[in-house]
């Protein structure tokens, strides 16, 4: 785990020094060292930078960037099966000078070519300078595990893992994309390929990116497309051979995320997903399994408890910490700096303390995302399968009745419910819901905060906001599931691995872990994992109202089932009471008229009334003030 940057200027007004502090910039992804490439060429200048965190051969040898032939790389990741690669390739007369799964991947490339991607098990973001040919190649993992920005214009093209590096640059230009603080707002995360600057993208996952450096010509091409194995026939197969099967699978995974020459652990949050990942890699441990949970002083919020249970059921050496309120509120200032594009998600909260947490004992921590969206585990697969239908037997005008009572009824005065955790925000989006309740429809607006009615409201100077929540809401509508394998709950599940996993789930991850130089993998987003589960009958993972029911099979295999079956709960992160209590001051000092007028973007009666209705008591709008609050909070860190 890494971090990579660099440019190619043809205006030939950048230097060794530069790509030096563009690296620089994101220590924290690379404490144990970091190099450069710097060439001037006739008619550009290539610079290569990078930060390493030593996981695979921690020797000198395996520094980046690295060079074989005419070809050089600065890679971020892990390519897990890379000794099987190796000795396919020392079969065909290559010859290795390290340990390096780096070194691995220049071989393969270059006896390959762009084939060698279909051999990669792993999680990679990579630029790859092609000497001869002129030409830099970058790659993103399958899923978007790892982060890859770039921007060209003005005849200088940069890249990086972060959008910090970009920054870095001094002829970098910083240009807000008004479209993508729309999407943001809606989505609590700006959705690949846009960037919050104009004229900066994020390579989609699953995709390539050729500079061509004589002709000055970018362009990207796709590699893998999870759609390609939801079109596919489900498989004939009994449950009990599925079960065996995926467990096989899974397993298979899991143990390749533990290849590592450093200390390796566990997230262990005590839900199913995490409690698969610790069961199937201690059974075949004799070492007991690191794992770690961040627990919470307010145990109607707390699931620590239960994951203590499950450790000592499963025989992993535990660690557990409970945590204040203050220290949890404390990481809110700091997010702008390491999610650098606004970012709303405050789970990203409690996985900077368990990252914290696990970088005491260990440099590698797997994280069991991606369960949900494999094995239907959302409650809002359950929404839609329970209630799309009778919602859709409703009459039109009686839903769009109803929803204009409830915008004038506070959540805070339903009887019983309110004293429900997410009732706030779910009565919120239960009004969208009853104005379209097909399945695309009702997926997007279980996915948004701010409609796109309110978005229009919001802004102050007539913004459309079109260009990219119509490039999001395409997906949402996405025609790539073809009729003959179409089911509501495929539609769902793919989607949600094209943009909540990979634009939310995966970056919240990723720069939770590398704020405190840990290495986070993902076990569940090998691709045999996805290109099995895709193709299995639907009712093996929504069976009967029961979520991740294969999931829970193989669990109860190892965790008895009263241990697990439990409403889940989580690591309760309590905004609305912050806002209205501890980050009171804040809301009002940046939602304030003074700090809206620094930027003009937002109508100040619009949001003056949006506070004064949540601070008089609609909580259910706590998520629009935190998503507006963490716009500000970055607005005034970067801009």
């Amino acid at each position: 785990m890494c971090g990579i940057t660099g440019f190619a200027d043809f205006n030939q007004k950048s230097s060794r020094e530069i790509v030096f502090q563009m690296a620089a910039s994101m220590f924290h992804r690379g404490p144990d060292g970091q190099a450069e490439f710097f060439e001037q060429r006739e008619d550009f200048q290539i610079g290569l930078g990078h930060r390493r965190l030593s996981i695979i051969d921690l020797s000198h040898a395996a520094d980046q960037p690295m060079i074989y032939g005419d070809l050089v790389i600065v890679f971020n990741g892990e390519i897990y099966n890379y000794n099987e690669i190796k000795e396919e390739l020392k079969g065909k007369g290559h010859q290795f000078k390290t340990t390096s799964d780096t070194e691995v991947i220049l071989h393969s490339w270059k006896e390959w070519g762009a084939a060698a991607i279909h051999k990669w098990h792993g999680m990679f973001a990579m630029v790859l300078y092609d000497k001869d040919k002129q030409e830099l190649i970058a790659i993103r993992d399958r899923a978007g595990v790892k982060p890859f920005y770039y921007s060209f214009q003005d005849g200088l093209f940069l890249f990086g893992s972060e959008l910090k590096t970009l920054m870095a640059h001094p002829n970098y230009r910083k240009e807000l994309n008004k479209d993508a603080v729309a999407s943001f707002l809606q989505y609590g995360a700006v959705p690949a390929p846009h960037c919050i600057f104009r004229n900066t993208y994020k390579l989609r996952a699953g995709h390539l990116l050729r500079f061509n450096l004589l002709k000055k010509e970018l362009t990207t091409e796709e590699y893998w497309n999870v759609y390609d194995h939801y079109n596919k026939p489900k498989l004939k197969i009994d449950l009990p051979e599925a079960i065996g099967e995926t467990e096989r699978i899974l397993e298979k995974a899991f143990q390749y995320r533990m290849v590592a020459d450093v200390p390796v652990g566990v997230f262990l949050s005590g839900g199913f997903d995490s409690t698969c990942v610790t069961a199937l890699l201690q059974k075949n441990s004799t070492a007991r399994i690191k794992t770690f949970t961040i627990g919470t002083t307010d145990n109607l919020l707390d699931e620590a408890p239960f994951a203590k249970q499950i450790a000592a059921h499963l025989g992993t050496d535990h660690t557990e910490y409970y945590c204040t309120a203050k220290e949890a509120i404390d990481i809110v200032p700091e997010l702008p700096f390491y999610y650098d594009e606004p970012f709303a998600d405050s789970s990203a909260i409690p996985t900077i303390l368990v990252s914290r947490l696990a970088r005491q004992k260990v440099t590698v921590a797997l994280s069991a995302d991606a369960g949900d969206e494999i094995f239907a585990g959302y409650n809002r697969y359950d929404y839609i399968n329970r209630y799309g239908q009778k919602l859709q037997r409703i009459p039109a005008p009686l839903r769009k009745m109803a929803a204009g009572l409830m915008e004038h009824i506070s959540s805070k005065a339903i009887p019983v419910l309110r004293n429900k955790a997410n009732f706030h925000s779910r009565y919120d989006k239960l009004k969208n819901l009853l104005n379209d309740p097909s399945p695309e429809a009702l997926l997007k607006n279980l996915s948004i905060i701010f409609s796109d009615r309110e978005i229009v409201e919001l802004f102050s100077q007539g913004i459309g906001a079109q260009a990219v929540i119509s490039d999001l809401s395409a997906l949402y509508h996405s025609r790539e599931l073809k009729p003959e394998y179409y089911d509501a709950l495929s539609f769902m599940m793919a989607v949600d691995y094209q943009t909540y996993l990979a634009d939310d789930i995966l970056q919240k991850v990723d720069r939770a872990t590398m704020s405190i130089s840990l290495e986070g993998r993902e076990p569940f987003l090998d691709q045999e994992i996805i290109e099995w589960a895709a193709q299995l009958p639907v009712d093996y993972k929504y069976h009967k109202g029961i979520k991740k029911y294969i999931l829970r099979e193989i669990v109860y295999h190892y965790v008895p089932r009263e241990m697990m079956d439990r409403p889940k709960m989580g690591f309760g992160i309590p905004v609305a009471d912050w806002l209205t209590k501890e980050l009171r001051p804040l809301v009002e000092e940046h939602l304030g008229n003074a700090a809206l007028k620094m930027h003009g973007l937002f109508n100040p009666d619009t949001v003056s009334r949006l506070t004064r209705e949540f601070f008089a008591g609609r909580k259910e709008k706590y998520l629009k003030i935190w998503y507006l609050l963490m716009f500000q909070l970055w607005y005034k860190k970067w801009m």
